[in-house]
């Protein structure tokens, strides 16, 4: 089989941080020679499955240097490749550059119009809404003046979410949305947001613990079939409610589906899809809490299932498509151990778990997001500066949650 591949076309893999990791790994076992265009310090960049290429931004943004690079001459060497986008930046270059893009590179199956309204959380919501899927109460307003006038309707701890998270991070370090526990914070994040020129919704937090956290995964064909169907949930994250996942488990989450594929097909989606729902406990429905029309920071997860999600799509646009598995394997984990041992020291201090209680939740096969030890150096060669920030941040006390809230149930998985 890895014969057979080697004179297949590159995969040029398009940003991204563990996601753009656990696509070179699974096909570079392949035999599939890989590329990874990326920010300067990404992961990517050391592992043995890939070939870096440097491409300095001078004092343009990044995603315009690589659209100047993929488009110049200096790329003719990776022409006829397969495009791989793995961050929202690439979604958004390869939709803005993709007739001329597509006579240079093998693109993936695509509606730009729903990749960009998926992209935009605020057209998710909306999308959502018309198709019935659940979703938390939410509220666009651009004036202060809108505002006061629903001060009656909003209901406390409320995200600021932004509509582009990718722009959000960029000016506010890192951060994709802001909560606000009282009508005073939330002016004051609103202003902060728009001085900033970031435009942001209002959207109710759902109460509960991270573990009633579930996402679906699936790839659509042009007739807008679900080709594979494949479900996991979350058992924390931090910061605890607003931050990313640093536990995952592989498991079958009943409903996720049916109400995945109504808000994908009324939006037309194509290809690559995850979306996000987390149980509200008041009334028994999964609500929407966003999408992802594109490799996911949990692909390695789906990977070690036993779905190679990068080698799926990657046969189906050279033209050796296979079937996806039928099925993968349940309680597989996805662990971040510095980042979850910062989740566990939160909630300690919030007094809703005891080491003991952590330390016999971890006690498992883990999963790792950067570290194989087939291809080590990505884990060992991370910018030295941000682990050691984040080792010190764990053992000197877990960063203040943006808000503290009721937790009904901590995961006992």
């Amino acid at each position: 089989m890895t014969t057979n591949r080697q004179n297949r076309p590159p995969a040029i893999v398009l940003g991204g941080a563990a996601n753009a990791l656990s696509i070179v790994r699974g096909l570079g076992k392949a035999g599939i020679a890989c590329h990874a265009i990326n920010g300067p310090q990404a992961p990517v960049k050391y592992s043995r499955f890939c070939k870096w290429i440097e491409i300095p931004s001078g004092n343009g943004a990044l995603p315009e240097a690589w659209a100047a690079y993929l488009l110049g001459n200096e790329s003719e060497h990776l022409r006829g490749g397969v495009l791989l986008a793995a961050s929202d930046e690439a979604i958004e270059l390869i939709v803005n550059h993709r007739q001329a893009l597509a006579e240079k590179y093998i693109l993936d199956l695509s509606n730009p119009k729903a990749q960009l309204c998926m992209l935009n959380k605020l057209c998710t919501y909306q999308v959502a809404k018309r198709a019935g899927v659940p979703t938390p109460k939410f509220w666009a307003v651009r004036k202060r003046e809108q505002i006061e006038e629903l001060q009656d309707q909003l209901v406390f701890p409320l995200i600021v979410k932004p509509f582009l998270s990718h722009r959000h991070k960029v000016k506010f370090a890192g951060a994709s949305l802001v909560c606000a526990r009282t009508f005073e914070e939330l002016l004051s994040a609103l202003e902060a947001t728009s001085r900033a020129g970031i435009e942001t919704f209002l959207v109710e937090m759902i109460p509960g613990g991270d573990d009633h956290l579930c996402s679906y995964y699936t790839y659509l064909d042009s007739e807008g079939a679900s080709l594979f169907d494949y479900t996991k949930r979350i058992i924390r994250r931090f910061p605890m409610n607003v931050g990313v996942g640093v536990y995952h488990v592989t498991d079958h989450v009943s409903g996720v589906k049916e109400l995945s594929l109504k808000l994908l097909r009324e939006a037309g989606l194509q290809g690559i899809a995850n979306v996000e729902f987390k149980l509200d406990e008041r009334d028994g429905q999964l609500k929407l809490m966003e999408c992802n029309a594109r490799f996911t920071a949990a692909d390695c997860l789906l990977a070690a299932s036993g779905l190679n999600l990068s080698l799926f799509v990657y046969d189906r646009l050279t033209g050796h498509p296979h079937p996806a598995p039928t099925n993968f394997r349940l309680g597989m984990r996805l662990w971040y151990p510095i980042r979850d041992f910062r989740a566990y020291r939160q909630l300690s201090k919030m007094g809703l778990m005891s080491f003991g209680q952590w330390l016999r939740n971890i006690l498992n096969p883990q999963i790792f997001p950067f570290f194989r030890w087939d291809d080590p150096l990505p884990s060992i060669s991370r910018p030295l500066f941000g682990l050691a920030r984040e080792i010190r941040a764990a053992f000197s006390g877990a960063r203040r949650a943006s808000f503290r809230t009721n937790t009904s149930s901590i995961t006992k998985a």
